[in-house]
């Protein structure tokens, strides 16, 4: 069964006040210093880390809060953690770890991709497609550092932000509160066309609400699918997209492929994801 968990408004607003502060002044820093670093942004963007910089600062200042939040996020959910920091349903909640809505989510990722670039195609008259051999950097390699920078950003916001907002909110909420601080959290975006930045705004909230029903029927391994959702998304886009172009017509076509991939989520989640 799908619970919101209740705690108090400050001792919730602390630690995410401060994760969201440390992430983003982290990935600002990190951002800078990568200029004076030989690491390419196709293989890897420092920023990425800034959320885990963000929830160890948490786990240093709040230790259990931390450890609770973060159940699940590697191993497996006990349920005294699920009772003290999220509830969870389907299978999760009848003793499975929650495999089909983890295998869910990870298929999730290429159809969205595949949705956004057929549409483009049909538009445009151009699929673009970039052959990984045609990149400036063995595919091999981007690939497991696309994981582990997607893995240093869903640590931090569906790993522990998502779970510590459940303790005041339904799964739906707290999906779209997180998904409007990760999308402005990437504030490079928003020099961009205002067409541009709303259309990011709205695929960050949809992709969030997909990851945070899903995480919400998992009970381990979470940290691991969310990563590989976010992994393959940008590895999508990196091949088939150039919407980090600034071009306004793929991040929109983008955009609402996420937006109707979350309407299905939600659709065939259940009813009581909408309290509070």
């Amino acid at each position: 069964m799908l619970r919101t968990e209740r705690g108090t408004a400050r001792g919730i607003a602390a630690p995410a006040g401060v994760f969201a502060a440390v992430a983003f002044v982290a990935a600002g820093l990190l951002g800078a210093a990568q200029a004076g670093t030989p690491i390419p942004p196709e293989v890897i963007q420092l920023t990425q880390f800034g959320p885990a910089l963000a929830v160890a600062v948490v786990a240093l200042l709040w230790p259990r809060t931390a450890r609770e939040t973060l159940a699940g996020a590697v191993g497996w959910v006990d349920r005294t953690a699920l009772s003290g920091a999220q509830g969870t349903s389907g299978a999760a909640g009848r003793g499975g770890w929650g495999a089909a809505t983890g295998v869910a989510l990870l298929v999730t990722a290429p159809l969205i991709i595949a949705a956004a670039v057929g549409a483009h195609g049909l538009l445009t008259g151009d699929p673009r497609f970039t052959a990984p051999g045609a990149l400036n950097n063995p595919f091999a390699l981007i690939v497991v550092a696309q994981l582990v920078g997607a893995c240093a950003e869903e640590i931090g916001w569906r790993c522990l932000l998502q779970p510590l907002l459940r303790r005041r909110t339904g799964p739906l909420t707290a999906s779209v509160v997180v998904g409007l601080l990760w999308g402005a959290w990437h504030v490079p975006v928003f020099g961009q066309a205002p067409a541009y930045a709303a259309a990011f705004l709205v695929a960050t909230v949809a992709m969030s609400v997909v990851m945070g029903l899903a995480v919400e029927r998992v009970r381990a391994h979470r940290l691991l699918l969310t990563g590989g959702f976010h992994t393959l998304i940008n590895l999508g886009l990196l091949l088939f997209m150039d919407e980090e172009a600034g071009a306004v017509t793929p991040i929109m076509l983008f955009a609402a492929s996420c937006l109707l991939a979350a309407v299905l989520w939600v659709w065939r989640a259940p009813a009581r994801i909408h309290v509070r």
